[in-house]
């Protein structure tokens, strides 16, 4: 079963977070939404305080999974892994009325026609470390996440502090989310998501380029971009007004 915090009042929310963390990195936000929204903010299968999942660790089944335990027709928020399993939902036909994809990817790893991603060869060396060490690597991929942001100082601050306070997280449940990373190519999908959808991009995210969100804009019917000047890949840590207002104007 998966942990789900469900907290404020008004239409419903769904809070995706990305790899390795959990609900609470945002934390800094959630009092803020929660005037306007009713949160329901996900541990990831795995992640924090959630179960495994059951089955195989597959971008279908984590999708699937997180739609049995939040309302129909709400609205989602997924941030980078997460942002990945909203579109999953969306395309495989969840009830989901609005996206939100913050700092998401279609295509994580570079391919041939898709150079808006971390090269293969950087992928691999960084699976490698997780499975040695997936601990201190956990904490140098914070740092990575950081880079770019003219915050970059005051975000790794907060993504160390909420690192493991949900609770240390399964190797099994980092392993499968990086297969999903690896492999998961969303982009034929894009076309066919037809929920109003805001692209929230840091301008200066170095993990997930621009380039990235730019096309995601424009390959989805009702895609719009946003792009945080200054911020690197998690723009609710760094820029948290800028955020806070691009989310309320869509959302209204």
């Amino acid at each position: 079963m998966l942990h789900v915090e469900h907290i404020g009042n008004g239409p419903d929310l769904v809070l995706l977070h990305g790899w390795g963390l959990h609900g609470g990195i945002f934390r800094s936000v959630t009092p803020a939404l929660a005037q306007r929204c009713r949160l329901h903010i996900v541990d990831l299968p795995g992640h924090g305080r959630s179960a495994p999942l059951p089955g195989d660790y597959t971008l279908e089944n984590v999708a699937h999974a997180v739609a049995a335990v939040v309302p129909e027709h709400a609205s989602w928020l997924g941030w980078s892994l997460g942002g990945r399993i909203a579109l999953a939902a969306a395309s495989q036909g969840e009830a989901i009325d609005r996206l939100v994809l913050v700092g998401t990817n279609p295509c994580f790893t570079q391919r041939p026609d898709w150079p808006h991603a971390m090269p293969e060869g950087e992928f691999e060396q960084f699976a490698a470390s997780v499975r040695d060490n997936w601990e201190t690597t956990l904490q140098r991929f914070l740092a990575i996440q950081a880079r770019g942001s003219e915050r970059a100082r005051e975000e790794l601050r907060a993504l160390r502090q909420e690192l493991f306070s949900h609770g240390q997280p399964q190797p099994a449940a980092l392993a499968g989310a990086l297969e999903i990373l690896r492999q998961a190519d969303l982009r034929a999908a894009l076309p066919d998501i037809t929920q109003p959808t805001l692209v929230l991009h840091g301008a200066r995210d170095t993990l997930a380029p621009l380039a990235a969100a730019e096309y995601t804009a424009s390959q989805l019917p009702r895609g719009r971009l946003r792009a945080i000047a200054g911020a690197g890949h998690a723009p609710f840590l760094s820029h948290p007004d800028e955020f806070l207002a691009a989310l309320e104007a869509f959302l209204q």
